[in-house]
């Protein structure tokens, strides 16, 4: 096979794409959000971070990645109207939609394997069904690859210091800043950061408490109940932890971890026999 340039597809022409399909069928998709993590973070966070694990695990694996499906899900971070916040949020329907055709078109022409890195929790509230639906209807090996801790750190654990109270993995918090830092130092700004915890809304009673920005909500000592909430209600600074312990040694060896795992993993998924049972995507207007 001859030595691609580039492991991006849009780099490529058909020629480049045809070579490679004949040994490969993998392909990466970065997904992410546009939104506001507090004032000392790019709004660009969650999809830089999709993007870069992507671009590094793509060279580590050999296999091609795609550009970014470069927003997604995030209308709980909207906050109020001409507060100039700066989140962009598609519809459930929207990313639905976004996804169902880019898998489709990447079908349609040979790829078998389709990975989607999601720097983006919430995109998860609203992805399900297309994944099944695109399962259910072409035989695709589809997946998803989280690169983020919240209230699981994983492989990363060991590199945060923050207390348990101090929630690495959350919104903003040391995990985030340190992959920003690594990512592009220009774009984060500490002297506007803030150390800061997440809480339960004002409308609800006393009784129910929450510490980070998982789906849940305790009572009783029990976290039994969701309700659905804006960002701003549990986190309003929008930083859930505290981001001065970040540093981008840390945010390097978060980015080469995840992305080693992720290539670890699309080796073992090449295993995986796929029977494509429907391949010509004819696009219904």
């Amino acid at each position: 096979m001859t030595e691609l340039h580039s492991r991006l597809i849009t780099d490529l022409a058909p020629p480049d794409i045809q070579e490679y399909l004949k040994t490969d069928d993998t392909i990466l998709i970065p997904m992410g959000a546009v939104e506001m993590h507090g004032y000392h973070l790019p709004i660009g966070t969650d999809i830089y971070n999709a993007m870069e694990v992507s671009k590094r695990a793509a060279e580590k694996a050999g296999v091609l990645y795609g550009p970014p499906i470069w927003t997604g899900y995030s209308p709980h971070h909207l906050r109020e109207a001409e507060n100039g916040m700066g989140t962009i949020t598609f519809r459930g329907d929207t990313v639905r939609g976004i996804i169902y055709d880019t898998a489709r078109s990447l079908i349609h022409h040979g790829f078998n394997r389709i990975i989607f890195v999601n720097g983006h929790t919430s995109n998860t509230k609203v992805t399900d069904e297309v994944f099944r639906t695109l399962r259910y209807e072409t035989g695709a090996l589809l997946g998803m690859f989280k690169p983020y801790g919240e209230r699981y750190l994983g492989i990363i654990e060991d590199l945060m210091e923050n207390t348990p109270e101090e929630t690495a993995g959350w919104h903003a918090s040391e995990q985030e800043t340190s992959i920003m830092m690594a990512y592009k130092r220009d774009n984060v700004k500490l002297d506007r950061g803030l150390d800061t915890r997440a809480q339960a809304p004002e409308w609800l009673p006393e009784s129910f408490k929450k510490v980070d920005a998982s789906p849940d909500v305790e009572f009783q000592g029990y976290e039994y109940f969701y309700f659905p909430m804006e960002h701003q209600e549990m986190a309003p600074h929008g930083v859930i932890g505290n981001p001065f312990r970040a540093t981008a040694e840390k945010g390097e060896q978060i980015f080469d971890r995840f992305s080693q795992h992720l290539a670890d993993a699309v080796g073992e998924l090449k295993k995986v026999k796929v029977d494509i049972t429907q391949r010509e995507y004819i696009l219904k207007a």
